[in-house]
């Protein structure tokens, strides 16, 4: 008989194995696959950002998906939690660009075996490459699991921590859904987020600007009466399906969303190669480049205000002969390309699936959890944490903050409930 018995071992897992041993109970971690740990050794680029040391309620902004559930569990462990936990393994962290938290090491390996270690060092008994084929309740209450192999293990409590649909190749494959099902839990509805964005533009098709970089820049998304639905600004890519980067994966939620609330087959949207300037203030700069290079080419004269692929681009869609000098083109023509730098809006038609997405939103729903435990509402001695519930945030450290963050609050409540 086990007092807690968590089932997944990717960074919630872990969490919550060590918390709930910590506070005094007997647990067991299994996972399906070979390997614990492997959504963190490739996270953050395979350097594993482990948390990000914004301010609360910044860090709940960057939680679109029902961010303010979280306030509970970081009043039990937040992110300068995690940076103490970690510091108190041996692991020296970093503050990099926007608050990310990186190990000194840069690799996500020192993370991974720091957090086996710690497990191993509490006695935590592991079973990988073991299935889990149901979790057994009885009297409104859990009372075991069943493994693949048809061996029956009782327990107080089950957390589970098996994540959402995203990356299945690190054993993310939804098994989570139906036993909170069976449990009466609400699953919303799955969607992909922070996943790259697909066009069916020709210039997309035709791969006119593949692999062109663009930096602090803004993307917005437009809904059909033309209104902004949000926009971020950062760094993003022109693929050879549409478009990627940081701001890209940001943006790739509210399309998902929009296409399927209007039910649209595409929706627009705009971007913006310099969010601190008026359309007024680009037509005076270049209007400025072009008095100081009268008899310059436009495309040689221009080739350093923006970049030169996506110059040639707009000087076509302008109809601007990019071999011709300024003195050959109007103040309206000029206007016109102004306006373009500003606001270049281009149809998009939805994302690459699930499978390709970085986080799955959707989940258990978080109504019906605990936010101060991360016990189901709806039966003793279920907990839930991680990507398996409806909460995502961007990609930053902000939902390795929330599976770490909810791992540990369901570890110490299952231990305590466990052991009253």
């Amino acid at each position: 008989m086990y007092d807690v018995v968590v089932i997944g071992g990717g960074p919630s897992g872990l969490m919550a194995a060590i918390s709930a041993s910590e506070h005094g109970a007997k647990v067991i971690l299994i996972d399906k696959g070979d390997k614990l740990g492997r959504k963190l050794a490739i996270s953050g680029g395979g350097r594993c950002n482990v948390t990000n040391r914004m301010d609360e309620k910044e860090l709940i902004a960057h939680i679109p998906g029902n961010g303010r559930f979280m306030y509970s569990p970081f009043s039990v462990f937040n992110n300068e939690d995690i940076i103490n936990f970690f510091e108190k393994l041996g692991i020296k962290l970093k503050e990099e660009d926007r608050g990310r938290m990186f190990p000194v090491s840069d690799k996500a390996s020192t993370v991974v075996e720091s957090l086996l270690e710690k497990l191993r060092n509490l006695k935590v008994q592991i079973f990988t490459n073991t299935p889990v084929k149901d979790v057994l309740y009885e009297d409104g209450r859990v009372n075991a699991i069943k493994l693949n192999n048809g061996k029956i293990l009782s327990t107080k409590s089950v957390i589970i921590a098996v994540g959402g649909k995203s990356v299945p190749h690190t054993g993310s494959t939804g098994d989570g859904y139906p036993w909170a099902r069976k449990a009466g839990h609400t699953i919303t509805d799955l969607f992909p987020t922070e996943v790259p964005i697909t066009s069916n533009e020709i210039f997309i098709k035709n791969k006119l600007l593949q692999g062109l970089s663009l930096r602090d820049v803004r993307l917005s998304v437009i809904n059909p009466k033309g209104k902004t639905i949000i926009h971020h600004d950062g760094d993003m890519i022109f693929t050879h399906f549409g478009i990627s980067g940081p701001i890209s994966l940001r943006c790739s939620q509210y399309v998902v969303k929009a296409l399927k609330k209007f039910s649209a087959d595409y929706i627009n949207m705009s971007l913006d190669l310099f969010p601190q300037k008026s359309a007024e203030d680009i037509f005076q700069e270049i209007n400025a480049i072009a008095k100081q290079s009268e008899k310059k080419s436009i495309k040689n004269s221009l080739k350093g205000y923006i970049p030169e692929r996506l110059l040639h681009f707009y000087l076509e869609k302008t109809g601007i002969d990019g071999n011709s000098t300024f003195a050959n083109v109007s103040n309206d023509a000029l206007r016109q390309l102004s306006k373009l730098i500003k606001g270049f809006t281009f149809t998009v038609n939805g994302t690459l699936p699930l499978e390709k997405a970085f986080v799955t939103g959707g989940g258990v729903s978080v109504k019906e959890v605990n936010p101060k435990t991360m016990e189901s509402k709806l039966m003793n001695g279920l907990f839930f944490c991680g990507e398996v519930l409806d909460i995502h945030g961007y990609t930053g450290g902000y939902n390795i903050t929330v599976a770490f963050s909810t791992g540990y609050t369901a570890g110490k409540g299952a231990a305590e409930s466990s052991l009253e």
